[in-house]
């Protein structure tokens, strides 16, 4: 038989046999997508109060509005002067001064809360945002990759990939695939329905068809990143014997520097450019961003290029620490 074939019948034999044992006991995820969407209501609460107390504040209080001093006195808005003991009698040109308005104010005084923005975000972009973060974070999350690498280590059961012609990281992909497609296929319905009940919120409508093919890429590129990162998290074991440690603080600094918590947007320099150097934002901040229009033109293909490097470098990290790994393995006798 040709070997090529003989291959993929063998690959298409474990992912046949992974999607039919994950239809098996995967039952509740129908049930259990449901349930995670439960702790959004909080999050659009949170997110409600703080653009209503953004509305409330008077506009020089806000962020980047400062009190303006003038030649006219402080009870006229004019143009910025100089922060010295000496008020100038010259009036700066209004031209100067920006014009944008950061709230839209009505004739009563008060503010619509719709039109408060944070560093570009109203209120209908960031609960859109925390709801696309959950369906990007669904791709890119592995729960039980990295302990089960390390266990398969430690326990001796990583031989098996040496006697018999199966490579343990291609398989391991081909599970997670597997895994990944029922688990959408089932709960399809509650992601439906959630995202149907909260259609308001997102204002852009549905995306366009290149905008489309630029998320379902995007997705796809965190589905791979995520998958190599936690997969070489769990060969360190080859090294340590425990790995659980250092897979919590993964967690931890995956959660929050992933956009998970918030755009990535909203943080202070220099720090928004030095989480853009880390891998972390594409696994789910940038295709939200992606989804919501806020990355786009060159930006949007330079990100995508980006997040395939990444998943370039980690797949081959991969390879170095499978096949160093099994010298050391070898080694020692396992």
């Amino acid at each position: 038989m040709n070997p090529a074939l003989s291959r993929m019948r063998l690959w298409w034999a474990i992912f046949r046999v992974s999607l039919e044992e994950r239809l098996v006991y995967r039952g509740d995820f129908a049930f259990g997508t449901l349930m995670r969407f439960l702790p959004m209501l909080t999050q659009i609460f949170l997110w409600w109060a703080i653009f209503d107390a953004m509305a409330g504040r008077p506009a020089a209080e806000l962020p980047g509005q400062v009190p303006v001093a003038t030649a006219d006195g402080p009870d006229h808005a004019g143009s910025p002067v100089a922060a010295d003991d000496t008020v100038s009698t010259e009036t700066v040109p209004t031209e100067t001064v920006p014009t944008e308005p950061l709230l839209t104010e009505t004739s009563a005084g008060s503010r619509d809360i719709s039109e408060v923005r944070i560093k570009g975000y109203n209120l209908n972009d960031m609960i859109a945002y925390m709801l696309l973060v959950m369906l990007a974070r669904a791709f890119s999350s592995m729960p039980g990759l990295t302990s089960g690498i390390a266990g398969s280590i430690q326990k001796g059961e990583v031989k098996k990939f040496l006697i018999q012609p199966v490579d343990m990281l291609g398989s391991l992909l081909l599970q997670r695939i597997a895994h990944k497609l029922v688990y959408y296929v089932i709960a399809f319905f509650p992601f439906a329905l959630v995202f149907f009940l909260c259609r308001s919120y997102f204002e852009a409508g549905f995306p366009s068809p290149s905008l489309l093919a630029a998320v379902i890429l995007s997705l796809v590129g965190a589905f791979l990143l995520g998958f190599a990162i936690e997969a070489c998290l769990g060969l360190v074991a080859f090294w340590l014997l425990e790995v659980s440690s250092l897979a919590f603080i993964f967690m931890l600094l995956s959660f929050f520097l992933s956009g998970h918590m918030f755009p990535l947007d909203l943080m202070p320099a220099p720090l928004d450019w030095m989480i853009g150097l880390l891998p972390f934002q594409y696994l789910a901040y940038f295709p939200s961003a992606v989804a919501l229009g806020k990355i786009q033109g060159d930006a949007l293909v330079t990100g995508l290029i980006v997040q395939f490097v990444w998943v370039l470098v980690f797949g081959v990290l991969c390879r170095i620490l499978w096949h160093r790994g099994l010298i050391r393995y070898g080694g020692y006798g396992g």
